[in-house]
Parts: structure tokens; sequence; C-alpha cells
């Protein structure tokens, strides 16, 4: 055991704070400037503890380990989680240790892999019509389509709806919330929740209209339980197993609504982020499309996903590069160790993936695309904490196993079908929430013969 009290607190940051604040705004590479300037972790301070609390930016593999694989309660959720909660109400998203875990006991079942594979099969088939509703040879942007995809295939898979012409406007509502969040977040001052601002109508106006979807058809599948909805069936049916209590409908319909929020740009992103870099290495991209092949002219299935070792290599390989979250956080209620320093209670802890992900001393030649990192023998030998694009630990994504796999059944259906050729030389991002694509993300696409 560690004499916590008897650690040092981690090194300050040198860096001014006008760099500090620009640092921190900017969620991804904001996260290499910090750790370079700072070593792998830094504290920041931008004022007193009154105005703004301290900050512990964590970039190593053990001390991301020592924040997310706490199975204590030292560290609870953050501002960001504060204001998701302020806007969309409770959810296991939101939820603080204590609430949460009830929950996750009643959720946990609804998201184990062979559970997902009744819901996670619309990927392939919304895959497949854009296919066929790109030109034989012509450009495409895949910023775009890769978002009617997902919230295509979402929409039939969280809510049992073919969204057709709404899924724009849905898509749009998530935005509006979901940058209004994080931009309230990563202010070190806010103002008081209950300033009327036009920011904070809008969103809330969005918030409303995404709420109103979700609770239509969580109604119509109470009314009719043959409805093909299978993921808010099951959470009609979910239980705490050791309570026996019941999800009630306002947390089920909060629930959803999150898993549209984090789904939608987290697997858009994934999926356009794996096709534009494969865009770049036709060489990787033939043997992906070779690999797909070999299942034969059918359907891809999640039963599928065995088959497709090379392909889930490249999709790693592309989360590693580009992950959906670039940082998660955490608040520290009690002092505790990160990497031999000590954490004090009222620190907000930013664990950042996008930096870890991208050391030069866990990954050799980092920003290189190579999905051979990923073989069964190399990632073997890798640290636990080392690639974590869906966080980690007893709070990481619940959905992770639907995310990879319809992720991977949308770039094998697209790869097997089209040759991709990307016309950018560069992917931008902006980080709202979540890592989003600054589209237009352009390719020539041509049908395969």
């Amino acid at each position: 055991m560690t004499d916590v009290s008897a650690l040092p607190l981690a090194p300050k940051n040198p860096l001014s704070i006008r760099q500090l604040l620009r640092a921190v705004r900017n969620l991804d590479a904001g996260q290499e400037v910090l750790r370079d300037a700072g070593g792998t972790v830094t504290r920041i301070q931008f004022g007193p503890k009154w105005l703004a609390p301290p900050v512990v930016a964590v970039f190593s593999p053990s001390g991301i380990r020592d924040v997310l694989g706490r199975n204590d309660a030292a560290a609870e959720r953050c501002v960001v989680h504060e204001e998701v909660q302020h806007l969309g109400g409770d959810s296991l998203f939101v939820l603080r240790n204590e609430p949460w875990l009830p929950r996750k006991r009643a959720l946990q079942p609804v998201f184990t892999k062979p559970n997902v594979r009744n819901f996670g099969g619309h990927m392939s088939r919304a895959a497949q019509a854009l296919c066929e509703s790109w030109p034989d040879s012509g450009e495409v942007d895949l910023d775009v389509d890769c978002r009617r995809v997902t919230m295509r295939s979402l929409g039939r898979s969280v809510l049992g709806l073919d969204l057709n012409d709404r899924e724009d406007v849905i898509a749009e509502h998530m935005h509006v919330a979901s940058a209004y969040t994080a931009d309230r977040a990563l202010r070190p001052v806010r103002a008081p929740r209950w300033l009327p601002t036009p920011a904070r109508a809008r969103a809330r106006a969005a918030v409303v209209a995404l709420r109103s979807v979700t609770a239509d058809m969580l109604q119509a599948c109470r009314a009719d339980p043959t409805l093909d909805a299978p993921l808010v069936h099951a959470l009609l049916a979910a239980t705490d197993p050791e309570t026996g209590r019941s999800i009630a409908d306002d947390d089920i319909i909060n629930d959803l609504l999150i898993f549209m929020l984090a789904g939608h740009d987290t697997t858009a992103t994934a999926l356009t982020y794996a096709l534009w870099v494969l865009g770049h290495h036709p060489d990787v991209q033939d043997r992906v499309a070779a690999e797909v092949r070999e299942i034969g002219d059918r359907e891809i299935t999640p039963d599928d996903v065995s088959r497709l070792g090379y392909t889930v290599q490249v999709l790693h390989e592309a989360l590693r590069l580009c992950p959906p979250a670039a940082g998660v956080g955490r608040m520290a209620v009690s002092d505790f160790a990160v990497d031999g320093y000590r954490v004090q209670a009222g620190t907000l802890v930013l664990v950042g993936i996008y930096a870890v992900h991208r050391d030069p001393d866990a990954w050799p030649n980092p920003l290189e695309f190579d999905p051979d990192r990923f073989s069964p023998e190399v990632a073997k030998a890798r640290d636990r904490w080392q690639f974590i694009p869906f966080a980690g630990g007893s709070r990481s994504c619940i959905g992770e196993h639907f995310a990879r796999l319809e992720t991977t059944l949308a770039l094998a259906t697209i790869i097997r079908a089209m040759e991709i050729k990307s016309v950018d030389d560069d992917f931008p991002v902006e980080v709202p929430f979540t890592t989003v694509a600054k589209g237009p993300i352009r390719a020539e696409v041509t049908t395969r013969k």
C-alpha cells in the first residue's frame, strides 16, 4: 500500500496560461502539446481553486490504469457529464457511481457480444445501399455519406425506425446538443445555467425533439411487442439481477438518447477515417477486399466477423490514429495516486487517449498507418492500457461491442464493392464532444470488377 499523502504533486506544466487554454480546448492535438511540455503526468492551474479546479492531465499507460482501472469511489464523473446530465437527464453515461451500478447491472446483458448480434446487423444493409447510390466512378464526400449510413443503421438498430428523410434533421439536433455541452464543459469559467442564452435554447430544443422520437418508439414497443426494435425491447425487459427492478421509462428514453448521441458521431468518424486512410494505402485496401471477397457475394453478417481478421486490424489502427473519444475526464473526490504522484481531491483528471495512442515511446513510428501493429502476436505483448479507443475500466463504453461490430461490417461491405482513392492529404477534425470529421472528406470511388 502506498501512503498517498507522502507522494509529491504532479509537476506543474510550464506553459503560459494562454498556451494552456489553447491546448485544453484543443482536445486532441492539444494533448501532445501538454505532454511534450510537462511530461506524461502534468498539473494545470488556471486560477484559484474557488474559481476553477486544478487539472491533472495523464498520458502514460500506467497513469491511465491508475485513473480508469480503479474500483473504489475515489473518482467520480466530471463537469462534462454534469453538463450532459443537466441537458439530457439521467442516463448510464452521466450517473454518479452509486446510482450507476444498478443501472449498469440491468443494461450490461443487453450489450454482450451475443446480444448485440440481434440488433447490430443493420449496418451491412445500410452500407450496401450506400454503395448502390454511388456512381460507378466519381467523387463523393465520405463524411456526409458515412454519417448518413450510420444514422440509418442506428435508426434501425436502436429505435427500430427507418429514419429516411429525418436522418439529417436528427443528426443536426445531435450535433447542436453535443456541441453545446462540450463548449460549456471546456470553459474554465462558465455562465450560470439559469442565464438564458440562444445556444442553451437551441440545445434544449434539440433535446426535446430527440426525446420525442425515442419516447414515441418506446410507447409503440409497449403497445406492440412484435415491432422490430430489439434494443428497445431489450431495455424494456432489462432488470437489475440483484434487486429485480426494471428501468423506468424516462430512464430508457434518456439512455436511448445517449446511445444515439454517443453512437452516431463516433461510428461515423471511425468509418470515415478508416475509408480515408485506406484511400491512401491501396495495397492495404486490396488486402481487405481480398479477405472480404472470400465470404462471397451475400450480405456480410455478424457471424462473418471471425473471418475478417485483417479488416479488424485495419479498424483498430484507424481507431488508434483517430480515436472516437480523444479523452475522458474524472473528478477526484479523495486523494489518490497516479503514476507515483498525488492527485488531490477536487482535481479534474483528464485522461489523454489521443496522446497515448500517438506516443512515440509506446508506438514505433506512431504517425504511420500500420495495421500489422494489431496482428495477434504483436497485440498479445501490448500493455492493456496503451490502446483504449473506448476508454477502460468498469465505466468504459458499454456499447463497445456494438460499435466495433457495426464499423467492421460497414467497412467490409464498402471495400468489397468499391475502390476508394482519397483526394485530400489531410483528415481535418473537430472535437466538440467526440471526434468528428471536419468535412468534406473527398474521395474518388470506382466499382470493383
